[in-house]
């Protein structure tokens, strides 16, 4: 049996995170994630664990049934628009992402392998910003609801937010961390909001809307 790494070892690991797969590297397989030739990819997310996550309320780090509260870890960016590909997790699998997870922990650390995964037919629903945004976004809520921007794709739009964390580097971010992603974040939206009539409009109202929410 794999042993976990000794910085993820030191982070507070709930029992479910102790129940998933170890790799090679040490690192706890989250439960969305897709096996090929009998190792765990980690730049791809099973299909037909997505639909289970959201159809049947499964968290998708775990695997594990959720509760009432559902908690999307989101970018700036997703938090502004509140729509992400990824379904909601328990608390404390969130937490643990945000404090494990290497592309979470890690703000320049990018997307490996893009091309390649478009040569085994992966691809993202809707107009994904294909960038590390420095921070993490836990979003606790109690409602989602799926949507189709396109033929063959899908959305989570997130219900209303009853509290927020936010995450940087592996522990809470600052405020300044949070509005210098969002700096560098918000052209990217602005830029695709361009070529939709009524869309720049209506998203200077979801920046505005979403600016409580950044950390004192």
């Amino acid at each position: 049996m794999n042993q976990l790494r000794p910085e993820i070892d030191s982070v507070s690991i709930p029992e479910r995170i102790r129940a998933l797969p170890v790799d090679e590297r040490g690192y706890p397989v989250p439960w969305f994630v897709e096996w090929i030739d009998g190792k765990p990819e980690f730049r791809v997310a099973d299909g037909e664990k997505w639909m289970r996550a959201v159809r049947y309320r499964i968290c998708w780090v775990c695997g594990q049934k959720l509760g009432s509260y559902l908690i999307f870890v989101l970018g700036p960016m997703c938090g502004i628009t509140r729509t992400t590909t990824e379904p909601a997790c328990h608390l404390d699998c969130a937490r643990f992402a945000a404090q494990a997870c290497p592309f979470l922990i890690r703000a320049h650390m990018i997307r490996r392998g893009q091309e390649e995964l478009a040569a085994m037919g992966v691809t993202s629903s809707g107009n994904a910003i294909k960038r590390n945004p420095g921070v993490a976004l836990l979003w606790t809520t109690r409602s989602f609801e799926v949507w189709r921007p396109a033929p063959g794709e899908m959305l989570i739009s997130v219900g209303d937010p009853l509290e927020v964390e936010w995450w940087s580097a592996g522990r809470k971010a600052t405020r300044a961390e949070v509005e210098e992603s969002i700096r560098t974040g918000l052209p990217l939206l602005e830029a695709e909001a361009a070529k939709q009539e009524g869309a720049p409009e209506a998203l200077a109202r979801q920046v505005k809307d979403f600016m409580p929410l950044l950390p004192e």
